[in-house]
């Protein structure tokens, strides 16, 4: 497992500067090593982290907006009518609850449908794997800047340490 100093640093290495999202267990020690180090803003819901993601581009960072794939149902809108239609790239990270329909009962379907959502969204993705952390990562900042949309990278259970 990757733990949560060692993730932020990859992000950090492959150039994201603002983060930004609603919490989740699979991320606890990503998050909590973002607040410690000053670099986290926690929104309530998931459509407001893709608005100041928004507002973070335009103002010239690289923004990662964190949330589980039921957060992804959440900003549907806010991607498609926004980030998507004027170019705003942003990393998503995205916690993938209910992988291999393994987990509490309400995330099963939204783990089921996650790739056919970002599939039809036209959201480039890739799902992160421990040995494969720091090259998928690049690819992501690497996709983001070749097309100006919002990238997503998965997260499954037991790559990124909770503590």
């Amino acid at each position: 497992m990757v733990s949560g100093p060692q993730f932020v640093q990859h992000l950090r290495n492959a150039g994201f500067d603002f983060f930004t999202g609603v919490p989740c267990s699979l991320v606890k020690g990503v998050i909590a090593t973002l607040e410690e180090r000053g670099g986290y803003i926690a929104e309530t819901r998931e459509d407001a982290a893709v608005g100041l993601a928004a507002g973070a581009y335009m103002a010239g960072k690289q923004p990662v907006v964190i949330m589980q794939n039921s957060g992804l149902g959440v900003c549907l809108n806010a991607l498609s009518s926004l980030s998507l239609i004027y170019a705003l790239p942003c990393l998503l990270l995205i916690t993938w609850r209910g992988y291999q329909g393994k987990d509490a009962p309400e995330h099963i379907i939204m783990g089921d449908v996650l790739p056919d959502l970002l599939s039809t969204l036209k959201i480039p993705y890739r799902v992160l794997e421990e040995p494969t952390l720091e090259d998928t990562i690049g690819w992501a900042a690497a996709t983001l800047k070749q097309t100006s949309r919002p990238t997503a990278l998965v997260l499954p259970p037991g790559v990124a340490a909770k503590e």
